[in-house]
């Protein structure tokens, strides 16, 4: 049972961000301008990892986003007040670059091994039990 509960959980983190990842491979999205606001980092031992957060502007002036992330920076990418073209792919936290991104392969591997686990607690729930009779 707790491996079917692992596997669920894992398709309930990995499904509903395959659409969003696959466009944002793609570039597939309303595309704009991202202006770097702040520098968000997080040290770990030895490591660490920093994002550019800030404002999104679309080309057209449709759509203005406050505190999203641009996916894929770093502390050198940019500076206070600096902007880049971005795409909007539907992602509530992020906006990419125009060029895309690989995160789609993590999702789809997240997913599939989601997938793999319920499978596999599904066929182990389904077989039956040894019955056998001790040998008179």
């Amino acid at each position: 049972m707790a491996l079917a509960v692992a596997g669920l959980l894992l398709l309930f983190m990995s499904v509903p961000e395959l659409g969003p990842t696959i466009r944002a491979a793609r570039a597939d999205g309303v595309s704009g301008v991202f202006t770097a606001t702040q520098l968000r980092c997080v040290r770990h031992p030895g490591h660490e990892s920093c994002v550019w957060a800030g404002d999104f502007a679309s080309a057209d002036g449709r759509v203005l986003r406050h505190g999203v992330e641009l996916y894929g920076s770093d502390r050198d990418t940019l500076a206070v007040g600096r902007t880049t073209r971005a795409v909007d792919t539907g992602r509530e936290t992020r906006v990419y670059g125009p060029d895309g991104s690989g995160e789609w392969i993590f999702t789809t591997v997240l997913a599939l091994a989601g997938l793999a686990v319920v499978i596999a607690a599904a066929r182990r729930m389904r077989r039956p039990r040894d019955l056998r009779q001790p040998p008179c």
